[in-house]
């Protein structure tokens, strides 16, 4: 299914600065499913692969441009980079209650569907990879392969989160932190191997789609989306990602930066219960994509040349 052109239109114009660096073709889509009806969703849709295409998602706080080394890599295959509803260049949500699973997962099918995309390589980081996995429990005939990058699909046996999730769910406090002071994306760096692998520039593209204090529900709402326990509403739709995936029988790549003190730890659980996933591992913090995007391309490359 194909959607109607119309509901294509080009992407938002960037500011001179990010010109430069992110030089890639950009389009929006307007969604119509039961709960984004009407939102626009932006995403570079760049490169070439005929039957083959990558699917790179991004997660919390970033956007498209998180991929932009990756796909510089990748001008053999097709890549599709959506931002995320609520970050990057896509229409926001509101009310920290509109982000879920299920609504995001929503918006990755449509675009996916529009675009008629086939023999998809999906790539996840981070939110990006339950998001991702979820979405291809509902289009499973489309993924032909799996590249997950810090991410946790794999679900941990006690659900608890972080030091920076409890925080998050700490009354007026988190929504001062998160959305006065724009926090975490003006702390990126702090997450990474090499500080200075987000620095400069490079930061400021990460905080221009966030300038805007009424811009920042979304980095609080993905934060606070992470389980804390069995009973919490995003464990439904977790489950049934991890089921997907543990089900999945196409070739599987696990990318990871041990150095990251968010998910550095989440590698081992996704090795035991993907035996036959390929892995690599490097010394780059929770953005890899910043620290080691040849080694992220390379694992891509090879995922998509033999699901092929």
């Amino acid at each position: 299914m194909t959607a109607d052109p119309d509901r294509f239109a080009a992407g938002p114009a960037l500011p001179e600065f990010l010109v430069p660096l992110f030089p890639f073709d950009r389009r929006s889509l307007t969604l119509a499913g039961d709960h984004n009806a009407g939102r626009r969703l932006h995403f570079v849709d760049t490169g070439r692969g005929g039957d083959r295409s990558v699917l790179l998602l991004h997660g919390n706080p970033t956007w498209s441009f998180l991929w932009r080394r990756v796909i510089e890599d990748l001008d053999e295959l097709r890549c599709v980079a959506p931002d995320l509803l609520g970050l990057g260049l896509s229409d926001r949500l509101p009310r920290l209650a509109d982000h879920t699973v299920d609504r995001h997962a929503e918006s990755i099918v449509e675009l996916v569907e529009s675009l008629d995309l086939r023999g998809i390589t999906l790539v996840g980081q981070d939110w990006g990879g339950p998001i991702g996995a979820a979405a291809a429990a509902r289009i499973p005939e489309r993924i032909t392969g799996v590249v997950l990058a810090n991410t946790a699909v794999v679900l941990p046996r006690h659900l608890r989160g972080t030091t920076f999730h409890r925080f998050a769910r700490i009354p007026v406090l988190s929504d001062i932190v998160f959305r006065l002071f724009g926090f975490p994306v003006k702390s990126l760096h702090r997450a990474q191997g090499d500080p200075d692998s987000i620095s400069g520039v490079v930061a400021r593209a990460y905080l221009w789609p966030l300038r805007r204090v009424s811009d920042r529900v979304a980095p609080l709402a993905l934060t606070r989306m992470v389980p804390n326990g069995p009973d919490h509403p995003s464990v439904p739709a977790l489950e049934r990602a991890q089921e997907w995936l543990l089900g999945f029988r196409g070739p599987t790549a696990l990318v990871w930066g041990t150095r990251d003190p968010i998910l550095g730890r989440a590698l081992s659980r996704h090795v035991k219960q993907l035996p036959e996933a390929m892995v690599r591992t490097t010394e780059a913090g929770h953005f890899l994509q910043e620290e080691v995007p040849e080694v992220l391309a390379q694992a891509i490359r090879e995922v998509a040349h033999r699901a092929s």
